[in-house]
């Protein structure tokens, strides 16, 4: 199964390198030097990793194919993918593939059936959960502890701790801010 891992970014330096928007939690393992990633482009392209390193809190790849800078600004933009086997898992085992967590069912901690996951967004600061609601709506649900204190992949379901407007937003509480001047 082809997985998304990075979208290339700008040309770094003359000799090929590109900037990546990782999209892994493991980039060392995908990124290793000799790793075969897959374009999304039509027809797909096969990039091989040369080498990585780390530079400035952002990852810096070459690939055979990109021997210049001119090659390498080619490449920007270009969404990579990895193959993972379907019975693959995370090295650390509080950590998810989006294939493992979209489809589950979602359920509320007193019991309650809550919708169905049906995607995942990966943001800078945290990532969420997109949960289509039984009435058809969809929410999004931030995937930290405290809001999904279980996630059960043999029973297939996602346990959620319920607040106020978290999956139902009409039922959220409104806290009056300084700016409000109703009296």
């Amino acid at each position: 199964m082809l997985v998304i891992v990075g979208r290339i970014g700008r040309a770094h330096g003359i000799k090929g390198e590109v900037g990546l928007d990782v999209r892994t939690d493991e980039p060392d393992r995908r990124f290793a030097d000799g790793a075969k990633l897959v374009t999304t482009t039509k027809p797909p392209r096969t990039l091989t990793v040369e080498s990585s390193r780390w530079h400035s809190g952002r990852l810096l790849v070459k690939f055979e194919e990109s021997p210049d800078r001119t090659a390498a600004e080619l490449l920007r933009n270009l969404e990579l993918q990895a193959e993972i086997g379907e019975d693959e898992r995370p090295e650390d085992p509080d950590e998810y593939y989006d294939r493992e967590l979209i489809g589950l069912s979602v359920r509320t901690t007193d019991g309650a059936e809550a919708g169905e996951v049906i995607d995942v967004i990966h943001l800078p600061s945290q990532d969420l959960l997109e949960i289509r609601r039984p009435a058809g709506n969809a929410v999004l649900v931030p995937l930290v502890e405290e809001l999904v204190p279980e996630i059960d992949l043999d029973a297939r379901y996602v346990l959620v701790a319920d607040r106020p407007g978290l999956l139902d937003p009409e039922g959220a509480e409104v806290v009056p801010t300084d700016g409000d001047s109703s009296e």
